[in-house]
């Protein structure tokens, strides 16, 4: 972010770097747009120039940086580049060789830079221009603004008649207040996907009684809301009026239906007032991204490690209530479409990508069924509450934040209170390569076991429901941890803590698999000593099927013995063989203070507060004995003066 940057929502400043080749005439442009006079003796180059906020309407102010073009200091200008809301390229428009040194040069040079801001193109000295061979701006402009869709605007201008000059920054200005990009693409001449969707929650957010369309009522206060000041009746017919006339169905016997929503806006972006469609998103909280801005998503920040998030049944409550509505069908699954639409006012289905993609189990027609519409959101809360918070408003959640999230009890606490009120337990999965982890995961959403499986080579998750005895229901995250990062992610200090329960996978007919598994055990748990965070373990012989490695059979109940956890849990996920293997690592979970490996230092400290214990005992018992002692004293040297 710039040093101008935004504060509260609101930007403070805009930073303008004005760039070029020499003798283009940079700095007489600055010059003139501060002065409002033409000086013919500038400097070579500029100091900071500060315009000020009342200059244009968004009364925000604008610093302009000019710059040198000498290879000398380039450097320099580079860096200023780099700090840049907005660059405004010059050419002289009587050199044409530096207006092709803008396609050749300059705005290559400015994405070799990674400079990715609006771009303002500018002819200077218009007052020079042979008259003879006057140059068609569009023409000449178009294919350069075709091969760079960075640039926002060309504008041709003079400092000595002062033409056009005050456009040049307002023109830049708007670039980074009321950028046209997100809005609208130039190349299809349509509103962008992120655009439609931020407009389409909006209508449906005004449109109260549900019925499609914005009545007069709703569209007057859709009004008020975004510009404090309602329509008067004979505006409303002239709005309904132009929308009809381009585009019938955006009009309906009720009002303004989405179609006729969106032509407007697309019909405002194309005569060049972004600035209406830009009021009326950043009103509904929306950043230049077309995502909700941070402060329209709060969430609880102040956590400790070992605190996780979870949805509040109130939560839960309202995305039964969304599954339901668009199950259309009421198969009790939701169709690719039907889950798209659901997402239709998110910037994008939040789980068309990696940790969310394939991570809960679907049905063999690719539906998603309901507890697994459930268990993504949980995993989603689980890893980015922020960003499930902010898609829970997106699909229309309009209660407060503090009423959808619910940040859990710290496990240091329920180990110490032996029990746990988490709804969603994290499980983490290690495991040498090849010993099954990936089968496990495939296992638990439903997915076949596959010869073809190959190992995961980063983090993957899989969450589901498990069914407790009693009816009672769990929500399980497992994620795999790659072998090769293991080392990496222990050496942070709180990695343990955000988890429930570790799961240490071994080829129960591999010898090294199982003396992998067995090194990993012993690391993880010298980390959650060391760190304090330590947590229940449990070992899983996998691929039961084949014919066992005696040492490791043997080797792993005598581990399990004496570190004092559960006997290993032999599954086969290609027999489907699990042995109830997910009830047992929840099972695990639930009891947080058991299962935790007894390693040498916590079985000392164990041994040092059993002698403490009983040293307090020894001193109780003689502090209890010489009071009793004392007090049978008082009472005999009463009755023996009483009878003196």
């Amino acid at each position: 972010m710039s040093a101008t940057g935004i504060y509260g929502g609101k930007r403070t400043g805009v930073r303008v770097v004005v760039a070029g080749d020499r003798g283009t005439g940079k700095s007489t442009l600055i010059s003139a747009v501060a002065t409002e006079a033409f000086d013919r003796n500038v400097p070579p180059v500029l100091p900071p120039t500060r315009l000020p906020a009342d200059l244009y309407n968004d009364l925000v102010p604008l610093t302009v940086i000019d710059t040198s073009s000498s290879l000398e200091n380039s450097s320099k200008r580079n860096e200023e580049l780099k700090r840049a809301d907005v660059v405004v390229l010059t050419y002289a428009c009587d050199q044409p060789m530096t207006l092709s040194r803008l396609s050749t040069y300059w705005l290559p040079e400015l994405r070799h830079l990674g400079v990715k801001v609006p771009v303002i193109l500018v002819g200077c000295k218009l007052d020079l221009q042979d008259e003879q061979a006057p140059m068609s701006m569009e023409q000449v402009m178009s294919p350069i603004m075709q091969k760079f869709r960075e640039i926002e605007t060309c504008i041709e201008c003079s400092a000595a008649s002062n033409n056009q000059v005050p456009e040049v920054f307002y023109y830049a200005q708007k670039a980074v207040l009321h950028p046209t990009t997100p809005l609208f693409d130039q190349e299809r001449q349509a509103l962008q996907p992120r655009c439609i969707s931020a407009l389409r929650r909006i209508f449906t957010l005004c449109d109260h009684d549900m019925d499609g369309a914005l009545n007069d009522s709703e569209l007057n206060e859709f009004q008020v809301k975004c510009f404090n000041a309602p329509l008067q009746p004979a505006e409303i017919v002239g709005v309904k009026r132009v929308v009809h006339e381009k585009l019938p169905d955006g009009i309906n016997d009720i009002g303004l239906t989405l179609s006729g929503f969106l032509f407007l806006h697309a019909l405002f972006i194309e005569k060049g007032r972004l600035e209406t469609t830009w009021a009326v998103l950043r009103k509904f909280g929306y950043d230049d991204d077309l995502k909700l801005a941070d402060e329209f998503v709060p969430v609880p920040s102040k956590r400790a490690p070992d605190q996780s998030v979870e949805l509040t049944t109130e939560a839960v409550e309202f995305l039964r209530g969304i599954f339901r509505l668009f199950d259309t069908d009421n198969d009790g699954a939701l169709q690719p479409h039907q889950l798209e639409d659901l997402f239709a006012t998110a910037p994008e289905s939040p789980w068309s990508e990696l940790p969310f993609e394939d991570a809960a189990e679907i049905t063999s027609s690719g539906n998603l069924p309901l507890n697994a519409f459930l268990s993504e959101w949980a995993l989603m809360t689980l890893i980015d509450p922020k960003k499930s918070m902010a898609n829970l408003i997106y699909i229309g959640y309009t209660g407060a934040p503090a009423s959808a999230l619910h940040v859990t009890r710290r496990r240091s606490v329920d180990r110490k209170k032996q029990k746990t009120e988490r709804n969603v337990f994290h499980c983490f999965v290690f495991g040498p390569k090849n010993a099954g982890k990936t089968a496990l995961l495939n296992s638990f959403i439903g997915r076949p076991f596959s010869k073809s499986d190959t190992t995961t080579t980063g983090e993957r998750f899989a969450v589901n429901v498990v069914n407790q005895v009693g009816g009672n229901k769990k929500t399980l995250v497992l994620r795999e941890i790659p072998e090769d990062e293991v080392q990496t992610f222990l050496s942070k200090k709180t990695f343990l803590a955000a988890c429930d329960v570790a799961v240490f996978v071994h080829d129960s007919s591999s010898e090294h698999s199982w003396k992998r598994s067995r090194e990993l055990l012993v690391e993880v748990a010298k980390q959650g000593e060391e760190s304090g965070y330590g947590v229940p373990c449990l070992l899983i012989a996998a691929k039961d099927d084949l014919d066992p490695y005696p040492m490791a059979v043997r080797d792993s109940l005598g581990i399990s013995q004496e570190l004092g956890i559960e006997a290993p849990v032999r599954v086969s996920m290609k027999l489907n063989t699990m042995n109830h293997v997910f009830n047992r690592i929840v099972s695990v979970a639930e009891h947080p203070h058991l299962s935790i490996p007894e390693t040498e230092t916590r079985k000392n400290r164990k041994k040092y507060l059993q002698v403490v214990n009983r040293s307090l005992m020894c001193v109780s018992v003689g502090a209890a004995a010489a009071f009793v002692g004392l007090a049978a004293y008082r009472v005999y040297s009463a009755r023996r003066n009483t009878s003196g």
